[in-house]
């Protein structure tokens, strides 16, 4: 490890010593993996990890979750967060996400005080800054901490001291939510969300490691990493286009720039 990581782990140490017991927002993602897995190093029994599951989070995602939990040895809890219950998140407004971390957080926070637990965690690092996240504010609304971004964690770091830490977590694509495939102004409903649900496990089922499917009405845009486009356009370009109309869409495009974070946040509104 260079002298650089180390240092920066060794502050992320000091920062989770200095708490008394916390509850970590955990997806089973690069970020929330590695946090979890240092403050149970640190904490032990006060660490709790906490997954909550919902319409937009695939059941392959949980599955991780939990054995990437059991894998690390710490105390794993599953929570229901059904964010399509909530009006304002459905509409899907430029700050859906506020809503959704609203009612996560407000949830993670319950817990923490019925508990005992004094912190509330989650995995927002240095990189998180340039990207929109109206879900910061409702973070700072409940006085949630991000120990990786207080330490100075860049992205690459995380994987970087993930994989020094046997993680495997360290290589794995970044995920968000099925709720991120939506045009902003485009309602989210259960059947929308199932159909892209369905065409994004299709097309990792026949490899695809880094892919969104997003929803544009009978059209899906394909994002895929650019390593995986020789194959999309070669052999795999009709059983792509079949399983992409099984789940249900008309049209099937390739997004030629590629997976990128917040593409949705590229319309001008």
């Amino acid at each position: 490890m260079d002298a650089v990581l180390c240092e920066k782990s060794d502050k992320l140490r000091r920062i989770l010593t200095d708490m008394d017991g916390c509850v970590i927002g955990f997806s089973g993602g690069v970020d929330s993996t590695l946090l979890f897995a240092v403050a149970a190093g640190v904490l032990g029994e006060k660490a709790l990890a906490v997954t909550a599951t919902s319409k937009t989070y695939p059941e392959r995602e949980l599955n991780e979750a939990r054995q990437l939990a059991e894998k690390i040895g710490g105390r794993h809890l599953v929570i229901v967060s059904e964010e399509l219950d909530i009006p304002e998140f459905r509409d899907n407004p430029r700050n859906r996400c506020y809503f959704c971390k609203k009612e996560l957080f407000g949830k993670l926070r319950t817990i923490a005080d019925r508990e005992g637990l004094g912190y509330v965690l989650d995995g927002t690092n240095i990189d998180d800054a340039g990207d929109h996240r109206p879900g910061r504010t409702a973070a700072e609304e409940l006085r949630v901490r991000s120990p990786l971004e207080e330490a100075g964690f860049t992205k690459q770091d995380i994987r970087d001291l993930s994989h020094e830490l046997g993680l495997s977590t360290w290589d794995k694509p970044a995920f968000a939510c099925l709720s991120s495939r939506f045009p902003y102004g485009t309602a989210i409903t259960p059947e929308r969300v199932e159909q892209v649900g369905l065409a994004e496990e299709s097309l990792r089922g026949i490899g695809f490691r880094t892919v969104r499917v997003r929803y544009h009405g009978t059209v899906a845009r394909i994002e895929l990493g650019e390593e995986e486009f020789e194959r999309a356009t070669g052999t795999l370009r009709d059983e792509i286009v079949r399983l992409i109309k099984m789940a249900g869409f008309t049209y099937v495009a390739l997004d030629l720039q590629g997976y990128r974070t917040g593409a949705m946040n590229e319309e001008k509104q």
